[in-house]
């Protein structure tokens, strides 16, 4: 979505378990008003990085996908405004999306290509990939950039980093 990333971090994940674990950490780094665009085909883990970031933030239901009602709030040290773009045709206004991104919680878009850039500029953007060997492995990529988004992608990065370290 971003022509000019600026920065991006790459994982490879073997599992649902894995992915769910990537969204747990990077709840720890989330703070009111963030953004998260989730990108990939149907089935490459989006609603199970969900789960995790979810389950990271305290909530205390499961993630489930919010394709054919829209959207899905679950609550935890920060609310989570789950939103699901992919049965969405026409105007996003008539959903409500002005009020739905400047919400005081986390706001994660899948199918987030659907969204006008215009809201993504201070996005994180999360694209999951498919391993073109083996369907069981995702490649999920984090970029910005620039804005909120760079903050939250650099706090992660430091604190994964450090963790390599430990």
């Amino acid at each position: 979505m971003s022509p000019q990333a600026q920065q991006e971090f790459c994982f490879v994940s073997r599992s649902a378990a894995r992915t769910r674990k990537l969204g747990r950490a990077l709840a720890a780094h989330v703070r009111p008003g963030d953004l998260l665009c989730l990108m990939g085909d149907l089935g490459a883990g989006k609603t199970t990085f969900v789960q995790g970031l979810a389950a990271g933030l305290g909530a205390q239901e499961l993630a489930t996908s919010p394709s054919f009602v829209l959207l899905h709030e679950y609550h935890g040290r920060l609310p989570v405004f789950h939103l699901d773009l992919y049965r969405v045709t026409g105007d996003l206004t008539e959903i409500g999306i002005d009020d739905i991104l400047s919400s005081a919680g986390v706001v994660v878009v899948e199918w987030a290509e659907r969204l006008p850039l215009r809201f993504c500029d201070e996005a994180l953007e999360v694209e999951f990939q498919f391993d073109d060997a083996d369907r069981n492995v995702r490649h999920i990529s984090m970029r910005t950039s620039g804005g909120r988004g760079q903050h939250l992608l650099n706090r992660f990065v430091r604190k994964s980093n450090a963790d390599a370290r430990d």
